[in-house]
């Protein structure tokens, strides 16, 4: 169950900052949830690699921010593209 808290917590946060990078106008909370999620699940696909020893748990939390991040961004770039 932690997990999944901790999931929804980094796309959440992801999703709120790939929106203010792109200078996209405000969301609202549900909307960074759902885009920071979905990124997460891209950027997971983008950044997977094998599983490596953790020698403290900020560096893999980090990590799963940046790659969630760098996925919501993409999924942004994408809706900007159908919307148009």
């Amino acid at each position: 169950m932690d997990g999944i808290i901790v999931f929804l917590l980094v796309g959440l946060v992801a999703g709120f900052l790939a929106g203010k990078l792109m200078g996209a106008e405000s969301q609202g909370i549900v909307a960074n949830l759902i885009i920071g999620v979905i990124g997460a699940i891209i950027g997971g696909f983008l950044f997977h690699s094998p599983p490596r020893p953790r020698h403290s748990w900020m560096a893999p939390l980090l990590t799963e921010l940046a790659a969630a991040i760098v996925g919501s961004i993409i999924l942004l770039i994408l809706l900007r593209f159908i919307r148009k």
